[in-house]
């Protein structure tokens, strides 16, 4: 691969879109013949095979190492963290649409129909996106995105090199993933030849060199469109004058439930919000056998076809709000009440709901310990490429998330945008009933680590 150069940019926008789940279905063992390769082309229009790329030297390609415990642990962690900030910034700004100044997010990520202070996020997006653009960052940028992950860039881009080829997938669930990267024609930007190599051979991701304008938006828009199961149909309104690279992660989940709820399962009930309002919903009633407990909270696993994926519920005890519930909780104490459920019967009702949500991840990531990585005078992003307009340096990450959760199944999709520029059957008599008819937590779940594909809360029902 020769080096390319692009033009007078002063901006690389890390486009990382992870995308929609559409009816998930059950936690299992990971069936590792089935396969899935999400990216699938080359932006040449040639097809890549999960077995064109070597896996880069030193890097164990098992992720059923010794370590799998602890890596999971700290994506857990991750998702959490993210989280409990994603809630506290969502409180702080309930019922003002108004972008904080920092986070001039485009339309397409910022919608006004956002239900009150739902909180939809993925970690598995967000950490595919980052981690993409870490494995340019070098020195102290580098130790502290590494410092926000938990995880060093090498172990988290091995876990997710191998993550991606053992997606299970049927007729009825699949989870994949799929990379891209877009950059400029222009001639002012030089991208290095190493960088382009390694999101290749880690990510299999395909590569374009395009003149920037808005043909080239409308192209990784249906690209995204395409590799999302159409759940998200735009992530960007246009491409800035400045920009020069999007690096894009698409994540489509979709699966049905191991049982579709029946007619008579579905009938009208009432959710409590935390603020005391009453709202009238569809309940979906069900009698599940995997009951989940910790001190503050009770909850359920129901599962998706053939036990691959699972949606997980919590719900915290009487007068206490989710955000502290979930104040709670860190990765280890998360993974283990996901992986000790008791085998009880129980009577079990989620509430149809449909949510979106949008952000922008700077503040929170930078109160996660990466802050270099947004100061234009002390990022390091040398491994990616040079500007002659001045360092490169992370402008905004933006993230976006959508769910639907209905008799069938459950869709759900992230989209996560990194822009960078360049400035200056149990014994009845022992039965638990957890309806999540208030504010509750809840995760769908690959069912061999228990990895969060996504993690939310719902405060509210529109």
């Amino acid at each position: 691969m020769r080096k390319w150069n692009g033009q007078a940019a002063r901006a690389i926008a890390l486009l990382l879109t992870a995308a929609m789940t559409a009816f998930a279905t059950g936690c299992g063992n990971r069936d590792a013949d089935q396969k899935q390769n999400g990216s699938g082309m080359q932006m040449d229009g040639t097809n890549v095979s999960p077995g064109d790329v070597d896996v880069p030297a030193g890097q164990d390609s098992d992720i059923d190492g010794p370590d799998i415990e602890a890596t999971a642990s700290k994506i857990t962690d991750f998702g959490l963290r993210l989280l409990k900030l994603g809630i506290e910034e969502a409180a702080a700004s309930s019922g003002n649409t108004t972008l904080p100044p920092h986070a001039s997010m485009p339309k397409s990520i910022y919608d006004e129909s956002l239900c009150g202070r739902n909180v939809l996020l993925s970690p598995l997006s967000v950490l595919s996106a980052l981690v993409m653009t870490a494995n340019g960052a070098r020195g102290e940028t580098q130790s502290q995105m590494e410092e926000a992950f938990g995880i060093s860039v090498p172990e988290l881009s091995a876990c997710l090199w191998d993550y991606q080829r053992t997606l299970p997938a049927a007729e009825k669930y699949k989870l994949t993933m799929a990379n891209a990267i877009w950059f400029t024609a222009d001639e002012r930007f030089t991208v290095e030849e190493d960088f382009l190599k390694k999101n290749e051979e880690l990510f299999e991701s395909g590569i374009r060199r395009v003149t920037f304008d808005s043909t080239a938006c409308k192209e990784i828009n249906d690209w995204v469109k395409d590799n999302t199961d159409g759940m998200i149909e735009e992530i960007l309104d246009e491409i800035p004058a400045d920009a020069v690279m999007y690096l894009v992660n698409a994540l489509a989940f979709d699966a049905e439930w191991e049982r579709i709820y029946r007619e008579n399962e579905v009938r009208e009930g009432e959710f409590k919000t935390e603020d005391g309002n009453t709202i009238n919903v569809e309940m979906m009633y069900s009698e599940e056998s995997q009951y989940l407990e910790d001190t503050h909270a009770t909850g359920f696993l129901k599962y998706y076809a053939d036990r691959k994926y699972v949606y997980a519920a919590l719900l915290p005890e009487e007068g206490m709000t989710v955000a502290e519930y979930v104040a709670t909780l860190d990765g280890e104490k998360l993974r283990d009440i996901l992986s000790h459920p008791t085998q009880l019967h129980v009577n079990a009702a989620i509430p149809k709901y449909e949510s979106e949500y949008g952000t922008e991840l700077r503040r929170i990531l930078e109160e996660m310990g990466m802050q270099d990585a947004f100061d234009s005078a002390k990022a390091d992003f040398s491994g990616i490429g040079r500007s002659l307009d001045g360092n490169i340096f992370i402008s905004r990450v933006l993230h976006k998330t959508y769910i639907t959760v209905d008799e069938k199944g459950t869709k759900a999709g992230a989209a996560t945008a990194v822009e960078m520029r360049a400035e200056g059957a149990m014994p009845q008599e022992d039965v638990r009933t957890v309806y999540l008819n208030r504010p509750f937590v809840y995760m769908i779940l690959d069912c061999e680590h228990n990895l969060p594909l996504f993690l939310g809360v719902v405060e509210g029902i529109s």
